[in-house]
């Protein structure tokens, strides 16, 4: 295993690099530039002004020469200066990392410890009642537009009932814990629907695949409780593809904090890509998108290692 986790660390650094070539020429492709939005869209600007500007970003260099620049200080753990904020990157993506990262944590365990014991229900109360309800959110869950949710809930929790705040992290002048878990429940919600449909219909199939299985029929045999079978013997195994395919979804959630965090006005990482996005700030974008990038590769390495403790067949020498 250590050999394994190891050639895939050095496997992730070509690939990063590739990504990193990816990122940074469709980032220039876009239409525009940094300039545009600080010099102002739609107006006159003297065009010596303009180059100055060019010139000072850099930006009149060739892309293969801006791209050196660029993955060379960012091996050095320099990925630049904000051409809004004038700021490190890293700083700012650092200042905003906790909130985001906070909000993963709360969405993940909130989908696990709603999802899992809704698939092995339904499986084990296969068409019943209970099994097509489920069915029925899940598929819901899954076609649901986020940002719609979300808005509904705002409508319904915070502007009509005045439970839950619309927005933010905390209030002002409020720093106490109950505030925060406030303002937490329903980004935590929104972020974690879909994964909730999701992982309780891989747990249903894959809990369905191994209940009917011969060493289950030999454990109910020897008369063992229902409850007993299902949570010992069978969800061992139930649970291996549905636990990588959980790690693997750990960078979805990432990515899926974009829209919730702009929602919500939450302070993280997600909010200031799409602020970011809007000012083409294209250091700041490289900056949020190749930290995404190794949360993707670093997930599946994690869902793989699980795979291979879960199911000792696996071997990876």
């Amino acid at each position: 295993m250590g050999r394994y986790i190891l050639r895939r660390l050095v496997q992730m650094i070509p690939l990063l690099l590739g990504i990193s070539i990816i990122i940074f020429l469709v980032i220039q492709a876009a239409p525009g530039g940094p300039e545009t939005v600080f010099l102002g869209q739609g107006r006159f600007v003297d065009p010596e002004i303009m180059e100055k500007y060019r010139q000072r970003l850099g930006l009149d260099q060739p892309i293969y020469v801006q791209y050196l620049r660029w993955i060379g200080a960012a091996l050095r753990g320099d990925f630049g200066y904000s051409y809004t904020a004038a700021r490190p990157v890293s700083q700012m993506i650092l200042e905003r990392l906790p909130a985001t990262l906070e909000l993963m944590a709360v969405g993940f365990v909130l989908a696990a410890i709603i999802a899992l014991p809704l698939g092995i229900y339904s499986a084990i109360r296969q068409y019943s009642i209970f099994d097509y309800l489920g069915t029925s959110f899940s598929f819901l869950g899954i076609a649901m537009p986020v940002f719609w949710f979300g808005l509904i809930l705002q409508l319904i929790f915070a502007v009509r009932l005045g439970w839950l705040p619309t927005s933010g992290r905390i209030t002002v002048g409020n720093t106490g814990f109950g505030d925060q878990v406030a303002h937490l429940i329903l980004p935590a919600v929104v972020l974690s629907l879909r994964y909730i449909a999701g992982w309780s219909r891989y747990m249903r199939a894959s809990f369905l695949g191994v209940i009917n299985t011969d060493y289950v029929r030999t454990a109910r045999s020897k008369g063992l409780s229902e409850q007993r079978v299902a949570l010992v013997h069978a969800l061992k195994n139930a649970a291996i593809p549905v636990v990588s395919i959980m790690a693997l979804d750990l960078a979805g959630l990432f990515s899926g904090a974009v829209i919730t965090e702009t929602i919500f006005a939450w302070p993280g990482i997600g909010r200031l890509f799409i602020q970011a996005m809007f000012d083409r700030d294209y250091p700041l974008l490289m900056g949020i998108l190749m930290l995404g990038s190794l949360m993707v590769v670093f997930f599946n390495l994690i869902a793989d290692i699980i795979y291979g403790i879960l199911d000792p067949r696996i071997t990876y020498d």
